[in-house]
């Protein structure tokens, strides 16, 4: 039994002073104001702020290999242990658009890995069904229409480990939609030449959420609305967006935010440096980018958007920690268990200090690392 006390924290919107967070067996059990019951081991972190870990729902690499072009058990390791490191305590593992031999591959690792894994929850396939008229960096060789025949088999042989997949909703038959909802895949629209009518569509349909809004997709147009504003208008469609300020101006996250309130969530889209393989990204300045100069992937962490949003795009704090946990958790129905500080809840926690520097990783209530700032 732990006892963290001496924090701050958000309850309820509201920050709260020299709280006592009493942790039992991995859960939180209580939130207190009062003295430390008998038994409990106690840390003091003497003012600093307590908030939950975070949940990526898009990332490439994370601490070494590039999953797509490594799809090993090792990399999925090297990723959970560097991500949990880093405060990302639960994650899907992307792929982007490649041959289905890539998929199968990856899948296989999945399979395996999940019976030792700690924060990986499974596979966000980014492809290979999106529309090349919005490939960006995804390669337009491996896209293609998704027949009903091929997303079966895929589903079968991935026993539950795809959990998440970016499609072109336009491009896609309502009978391969409705099997991957009926399969529990959360459906994004990403990718997509999709107009307005066509988008919300594809929202009333059962796609759940966008992705990395603006990417890949038409730009706001007064006259023609587009994608973009159907996920803005549509009551409950979500959207991820990449706050590193080279995907998408601050500017644009600040209006996203103020527009779409609880319904954006933060991902980093993060790879890493790769030279083999149809996806090779080079890191120039603060981004990454593929040999012919096309933007690719972000250089950031989940840490690292959460600060931008506070620093550059005037979300408050408590919101900007709820983008990268609470609002992720809800999408995966996991809200329950993870994404805010409340009894019954996992006890994945991180301690931040007034600059947002990281200092513990608690993952069920253990002092996973404190990493040196």
């Amino acid at each position: 039994m732990i006892a963290i006390t001496n924090v701050k924290l958000f309850t309820n919107g509201h920050l709260t002073h020299t709280q006592n967070v009493l942790i039992e067996e991995g859960k939180i059990k209580a939130i207190t104001t009062g003295g430390i019951p008998d038994g409990y081991t106690v840390i003091d972190v003497k003012g600093n702020y307590l908030a939950p870990a975070f949940i990526e729902l898009q990332i490439y690499g994370s601490g070494g290999n590039l999953f797509s072009a490594y799809p090993t058990v090792d990399t999925l390791r090297q990723m959970d242990n560097d991500l949990m490191s880093k405060g990302t305590t639960h994650f899907l593992a992307c792929l982007a658009t490649n041959t289905m031999e890539v998929f199968y591959e990856a899948i296989d690792a999945a399979k395996v890995y999940r019976n030792e894994a700690k924060g990986f929850m499974g596979l966000h396939l980014e492809g290979p069904f999106l529309n090349p008229k919005r490939r960006g960096a995804h390669l337009e060789a491996y896209m293609h229409k998704a027949t009903l025949e091929t997303v079966k088999r895929l589903m079968d042989y991935a026993d539950g480990t795809v959990k998440f997949m970016t499609m072109a909703a336009e491009l896609q038959d309502d009978e391969v939609i409705q099997y991957l909802l009926d399969e529990g895949v959360v459906l994004s629209l990403g990718h997509s030449d999709a107009n307005f009518e066509q988008a919300t569509a594809a929202y009333n349909k059962g796609f759940k959420t966008t992705t990395h809004l603006f990417n890949a997709m038409p730009s706001i147009h007064h006259r023609n609305p587009n994608l973009p504003v159907a996920v803005f208008s549509h009551p409950t469609a979500m959207a991820s967006i990449i706050a590193d300020g080279n995907h998408v101006d601050f500017e644009m996250v600040k209006m996203s935010y103020q527009v779409m309130k609880e319904r954006l969530f933060l991902i980093t889209d993060a790879v890493t440096p790769c030279d083999i393989g149809p996806y090779q990204h080079q890191l120039n300045g603060d981004k990454y980018i593929t040999p012919d100069g096309t933007l690719s992937g972000s250089s950031i962490t989940m840490l690292d958007a959460v600060r931008n949003c506070v620093k550059f795009c005037g979300i408050p704090l408590n919101h900007a920690l709820d983008m990268a946990s609470a609002y992720p958790a809800k999408l995966m129905g996991l809200e329950g268990s993870l994404g805010t500080i409340a009894p019954g809840k996992t006890a994945d926690l991180l301690l931040l200090d007034d600059n947002l520097n990281l200092q513990k990783v608690f993952v069920g209530g253990h002092e996973y690392l404190i990493p040196n700032n």
